[in-house]
């Protein structure tokens, strides 16, 4: 927050080295230390025994840290970050209560949405906010994934056609998707990790990520379409599910191309 690195500076400003110490300066110790320096306090081993929790460890480097020149204009700077992020954080849960009254109705499609990888609370809020929850707009899958800027698009001219980069499409799901993908790759024994390495291996780390994030919106219509609850296909799925004949063709040409000999035997009956 923009206000928080403010606050930094002016702490920075009159010698105090709060962040070298507590990791947050807006933590409950960071803040009950700002407050005491607004209103007067300057002694530094009073400061610092204004500590809680595990930061109490550190009672001689806060000591040391808090040692600075924290003059009037400091306070008067300091008091009017305090009170603007106050009124940010205020306004924020306001927002937050307005959003959940209005999202109750979706209770039992977010709950669905969450179960699958990579998906938070937060990315099925936009989900349901940007398409309404309400999937009959969209005939199927692909015309959600083209609405969202999230299919490769194409590019005409003289009667050829060629891929392009993927067509616009509405930014704030598209952005959803994409992070929401990331945390699918990252999400272990998950398909869509099995299927970003498949892509990533052929086409760089962007345009798997951009396929999961399709994947990822094709899973969603279905199950808002049909109210199922998701199964993962699990992370083996291209490497025997899928076409297990093919994956071992695939690695016998790898091990022929390092040189070796490969005789295949069918299992034994």
């Amino acid at each position: 927050m923009a206000e928080v690195q403010r606050l930094e500076k002016v702490l920075q400003d009159a010698g105090i080295k709060l962040t070298s110490v507590a990791s947050e300066v807006l933590g409950k110790s960071g803040r009950a230390m700002v407050e005491a320096l607004i209103v007067g306090e300057r002694d530094p081993v009073a400061l610092a025994g204004l500590a809680q929790g595990r930061l109490r460890d550190k009672l001689t480097q806060l000591t040391e840290a808090l040692a600075g020149h924290f003059d009037a204009h400091h306070a008067t700077a300091a008091r009017q970050i305090l009170e603007h992020v106050d009124f940010l954080d205020a306004t924020i849960a306001a927002l937050s209560r307005e959003v959940e009254a209005r999202i109750e109705p979706f209770e039992a499609a977010i709950e669905r949405l969450v179960d699958v990888p990579g998906i938070s609370r937060r990315t099925a809020e936009v989900v349901i906010a940007e398409t309404g929850g309400d999937m009959s707009r969209f005939p199927s899958p692909g015309q959600l994934a083209s609405w969202a800027g999230l299919c490769p698009g194409n590019h005409e001219s003289a009667g050829k056609r060629r891929r392009v980069a993927t067509p616009p499409g509405n930014a704030w799901l598209r952005r959803a998707l994409i992070e929401a993908s990331w945390g699918a790759v990252r999400t272990k024994g998950s398909y869509f990790g099995a299927q970003y390495r498949q892509i990533a291996r052929r086409r760089g780390p962007n345009k798997a990520v951009v396929a999961v994030a399709h994947s990822l919106l094709d899973v969603i219509w279905h199950l808002l379409t049909t109210g199922a609850h998701y199964t993962d296909l699990g992370d083996d799925w291209f490497e025997s599910r899928r076409d297990p004949e093919r994956e071992a063709r695939r690695l016998v040409r790898r091990l022929e191309k390092l040189g070796h000999n490969v005789t295949l035997t069918a299992p034994a009956a």
